[in-house]
This record gives C-alpha cells, sequence and structure tokens, in this order.
C-alpha cells in the first residue's frame, strides 16, 4: 500500500498541476454505475490524453499488464460519457521513470465491460467466492498477503508471504508535554521550543500517543488520509480510543460480525482461550517449571477445547491464569525474584510494579491488535468471548488473548532478567503504581523488539514477524465470518 502511495504523492497533490494539466480527477460513468480517480490529465489540442501512475516493484520490466488496460478504458469510458474526446491513454512507471504508451482496443473495451458486470455479480453475492488455487494471477499480486488464499486450508502452505514496507514503524509518542504537527512530508516533534524528532511520513506505520501529548490537526488529517491508525493512551498504559479513515474494506461483513457477536460464536472463545492457556504452558515449560505444573494446565486447555457454555470457556481461563500468574515469577532469574515485589496478578491499577509492566504492554499489544483487526474492515468492538455491553473493545480483546504470554508477558521477562529496568523507576502513590517515563520508553523498546521477532508460523510454516501473524490472525476471523474459511485456529507455539 505505502509503494503505490509514494508512486502518487506527486499526483494527488493539486498543487503541484502544471500547465494544462489537470492531477487526482474524480470521474464517473452513469451508464456503468462507477466511479473513480484519474492520476493526470494533459489537455492537447487533439484531446485529453490519460496517464496512470503505477509503481514496480525493482527488476520487474515495466510492462502493461490486462489490468492496466482495463482500468485506462474504464477511465477512458467516463470522460467520454462526460463529451470529452480522449486521444491517447500512457501508463508511467514511477520506479523506472518511464511513459508507455498504450492503444486500447474493441477487445479492451469488451473486457472492461464485463470487468464491471463480474464485479457488481461478486458484490451482490450472498457469500465470498473460494480462493484461487496455483492461478497466475496471483503471482507478485500486491493483494496477496490480504486475502491469503493458501492459508484458507489451515495447513503450512508452499510459499511465504511477503507484506510491502518491511521498513515503516509504529511510532510511539511518550515524552510528556510534547507537540506533533507535519510539514513538508515529515512529522515533527518539538518540546520546548527544541525539536526532538523529524520523521518521514512514509516510514510511519501508526501512531500512539501515550500521557500528555498533543498533535495538530494537520497531522491528524495527514494520517488519515493515508490510512493510518491513531491511538491515544493514557501514561499508565490505558488505551482510550482511536482514529481512523472513514473509508475501508468490508462493511457488510462487519454486518455479519455484529449479528454473529449478539448470537454468540462459542468456537471462536473455545479457540482463544485454549490457545491462551496452550502458550501460558509453553511459557512455564520453556522456564523449567515443575512438569506437574504444564500438565494441569494441560488439562484445564483440554477442558476449554470441549467447553458447551460460554461461562465454563471462562471458567477455564480464570483456573489457568491463576495456575500461570502464581508461577510466573519463577521465570524471572534468582537476584531478581528478591527485587521485585509479586503476589500474582492484580489487574488496574497495578498494585506493584510488575503489574504495572503487565498492564503496559497489554495496552501496547491491544494497540497492535487493534490496527490488525481495523485494517481488516472488522469493528475492535463486536466480540465473541469478551462482552461488548461496557464499550470495550471485545473483539480486540478475544484475539489479544492467544498472544499475551508469547509477545506482552515474554517482554516484562526479558526486561526485568536483563536488568534493562529498575524497581527504583517506579512510583507508590496510595494504592497504585506508576513508571518513570525512562521505564516507560525501555519497556516500548523491548515490546517492539519482541512484536518485531520473525518466527517460524506453527500453522502455515513461513516466517513472519510476531506484528504480521497478528494480522494473519485476524483475517482467519475475516475468512470465516464471510464464509470462505471453514473454522478458526489460533497460534499455539511449541
Amino acid at each position: 500500500m505505502q509503494v503505490g502511495f509514494n508512486a502518487h504523492k506527486n499526483v494527488d497533490n493539486y498543487s503541484t498541476e502544471r500547465k494544462n494539466e489537470i492531477r487526482s480527477l474524480e470521474v464517473s460513468s452513469e451508464e456503468l454505475g462507477l466511479t473513480g480517480k484519474l492520476d493526470s490529465i494533459i489537455k492537447t489540442d487533439a484531446g485529453l490524453e490519460i496517464i496512470e501512475y503505477k509503481a514496480t516493484p525493482i527488476r520487474k520490466s515495466p510492462e502493461i499488464t490486462e489490468a492496466m488496460r482495463i482500468q485506462l478504458a474504464l477511465q477512458q469510458k467516463c470522460l467520454e460519457d462526460s463529451g470529452y474526446n480522449v486521444s491517447k491513454t500512457s501508463i508511467f512507471f514511477t520506479s523506472h521513470h518511464r511513459h508507455v504508451e498504450v492503444k486500447l482496443t474493441k477487445k479492451d473495451y469488451a473486457a472492461a465491460i464485463n470487468a464491471v458486470r463480474q464485479t457488481k455479480k461478486l458484490i451482490s453475492a450472498s457469500s465470498s467466492p473460494e480462493p484461487l488455487e496455483d492461478d497466475p494471477r496471483c503471482d507478485h499480486c500486491s493483494h496477496e498477503g490480504v486475502c491469503l488464499p493458501e492459508e484458507r486450508k489451515l495447513q503450512p502452505v508452499a510459499k511465504r508471504i511477503l507484506v510491502n514496507d518491511p521498513d515503516s514503524k509504529v511510532v510511539y509518542l511518550t515524552t510528556p508535554g510534547s507537540y506533533a504537527r507535519v510539514k513538508q512530508g515529515q512529522m515533527i516533534v518539538v518540546k520546548d521550543r527544541k525539536t526532538l524528532a523529524k520523521i518521514p511520513l512514509e516510514t510511519i506505520q501508526a501512531l500512539e500517543l501515550h500521557g500528555n501529548i498533543n498533535i495538530s490537526g494537520g497531522l491528524i488529517r495527514e494520517l488519515l488520509w493515508r490510512g493510518l491508525t491513531i491511538l491515544w493512551c493514557t501514561g499508565s498504559g490505558k488505551l482510550t480510543g482511536w482514529a481512523v479513515s472513514s473509508y475501508g474494506p468490508n462493511g457488510q461483513t462487519r454486518t455479519e460480525q455484529h449479528i454473529a457477536s449478539y448470537e454468540g460464536r462459542l468456537a471462536f472463545a473455545r479457540e482463544f482461550i485454549a490457545c491462551k492457556i496452550a502458550n501460558q504452558a509453553t511459557q512455564l515449560r520453556r522456564g523449567g517449571i515443575d512438569k506437574k505444573i504444564i500438565n494441569q494446565l494441560r488439562t484445564i486447555q483440554a477442558h476449554a477445547n470441549v467447553a458447551e457454555r460460554w461461562q465454563d470457556v471462562l471458567g477455564c481461563e480464570g483456573d489457568a491464569a491463576a495456575l500461570y500468574f502464581k508461577y510466573w515469577i519463577l521465570l524471572l532469574k534468582e537476584p531478581q525474584r528478591s527485587c521485585w515485589k509479586w503476589h500474582g496478578r492484580s489487574g488496574r491499577p497495578a498494585k506493584d510494579a510488575l503489574n504495572a509492566m503487565f498492564n503496559y504492554t497489554y495496552t501496547l499489544l491491544l494497540g497492535d491488535i487493534v490496527r490488525a483487526i481495523i485494517a481488516c474492515g472488522l469493528d475492535p468492538h463486536a466480540g465473541f468471548l469478551h462482552s461488548s455491553g461496557r464499550n470495550k473493545p471485545a473483539l480486540a480483546l478475544d484475539l489479544m488473548e492467544e498472544f499475551r504470554a508469547p509477545i506482552a508477558d515474554s517482554a516484562v521477562q526479558t526486561v526485568v532478567n536483563n536488568g534493562e529496568i529498575k524497581s527504583s523507576e517506579f512510583q507508590y502513590i496510595l494504592d497504585s503504581v506508576r513508571m518513570q517515563n525512562s521505564a516507560r520508553k525501555t519497556l516500548i523498546a523491548a515490546y517492539e523488539r519482541r512484536i518485531m521477532t520473525e518466527i517460524h508460523h506453527p500453522i502455515f510454516g513461513y516466517s513472519v514477524t510476531w506484528r504480521r501473524a497478528i494480522e494473519i490472525q485476524a483475517r482467519q476471523i475475516l475468512g470465516v465470518l464471510e464464509g470462505s474459511q471453514s473454522r478458526y485456529k489460533g497460534i499455539r507455539i511449541r
């Protein structure tokens, strides 16, 4: 997505128009019932020249594809329906800085009309089509990482999914009193008239604000135009809200999601909790905890797998959590255990420093889950395990369960065992605990290291980062709701 955005950043800017040129023009055809946007139109004596901008991967040749011909044919149809004459159509390949003229034929126009008809038929269908298998159209498709055609079988696949923009990052703003604005394609962060950071917008995957941070309206608008999510959190680690573009996919599926959430889908709830317990057991096993404790967790996991009531699933979750957190302290190295108070998981407000770190990393994880769900066009609030009654992001909390132990808990364990955070970096105020900004930044860094760690996907067999694995799981939920996948299968680490 970001590659395409970079290729269009100039033509999407009206101020860069040259003489006799119109950029980013919206057009429509009443006859075909479609609307679209043209990248660039050049006015000539012979008529209008359409120029469509395309990004091409490095080392690929700038070849005209069937999809490009169809797009140009529809663009020409829209202009001609409005009474304009089109004299020429071409593609400008931004990676090669090369114009390629496209001479359209009657066959191209017929294919374009047929594509519109087939699209309307697909949109009005009651269920999603079966995914393509070994189809050449999937090769190098920019949407392959979105539709995941081979993953629908819930079996190992032959090739790894490559995701665009691996260099983009989630940006966290944590310095109290700082202010972020946009200028010349960069996010500028300042405090007390001193510049703290300059970050190119092209490198931002999402923006998270922690505590007393302000951002300009221009920056908010620019990020939403780019389809990027902005999240606001308290300084103590509680997600308070987010902003997303009003344009998103799968509107009809969201309706199905709310119906399913209201009716209940026990299979989802069982799998979320069974995976959570399995990963808790693995986390303790890796730390050398007594095998009897691991077996107890495995037994609870087995009960969760076959639970027939939503209440029984929650009961299994509670029993497993009590056992897991009772022995979690043993995952810390001997010298560290005496430095940290621990009386078990206390939730919010945190009663000790370790719980404060758990709360904070869970907020970071929740932010990633929310973004993944939104990217799929689903509603973070309509879940199947947690209740939406208190206006919590129920689906995000559902999906978060299987990732708590291997990502968030692991990050806390690492910073403590490595001595990266000291117990002196916390303030005890009445019955709650607060982290100093230094501890917060260290914990965010540790969380980012963990979530960007590559793993061998236990279901599909290829290497992905934990952040990408979260989105793949979210797309599994989407597949079940839209009918293209039989069931949801969670991640169980080994």
